[in-house]
């Protein structure tokens, strides 16, 4: 049974730094997609990044030079960077993971199953 569970999420100032986690089980994440989705309330979903099986990486635009994702193979776990928060990146951010990415997307393919996470909050203030 594959399982993503995030961890790091927290409140933090405008200019700081947060570092999530996201733990995967019942599969090798060397082999899959993984990326960080973001929701606002009262927004849609959407991409942040994206790192591909073979460690090509995608950014939202308004994350470009501030948030950074990587991946450990060995701990089968993904991490998301994100440096200089801004109050607008408040949301419930979410890890994923498929077989595929989308290429050239900061999404996950729709051809494959998907596995979420439950999320870990992210709140900046001003």
């Amino acid at each position: 049974q594959v399982q993503l569970v995030e961890s790091g999420g927290g409140s933090v100032q405008a200019g700081g730094s947060l570092r999530l986690s996201c733990a995967a089980s019942g599969y090798t994440s060397s082999t899959y997609c993984m990326g960080w989705f973001r929701q606002a309330p009262g927004k849609e979903r959407e991409g942040v990044a994206r790192i591909a099986s073979g460690g090509i990486t995608i950014y939202e635009e308004s994350v470009k030079g501030r948030f950074t994702i990587s991946k450990d193979n060995a701990k089968n776990t993904a991490y998301l960077q994100m440096n200089s928060l801004k109050p607008e990146d408040t949301a419930m951010y979410y890890c994923a993971a498929a077989s595929r990415c989308v290429p050239g997307k900061v999404a996950l393919s729709q051809m494959t199953k998907n596995y979420w996470g439950q999320g870990t909050q992210v709140t900046v203030s001003s």
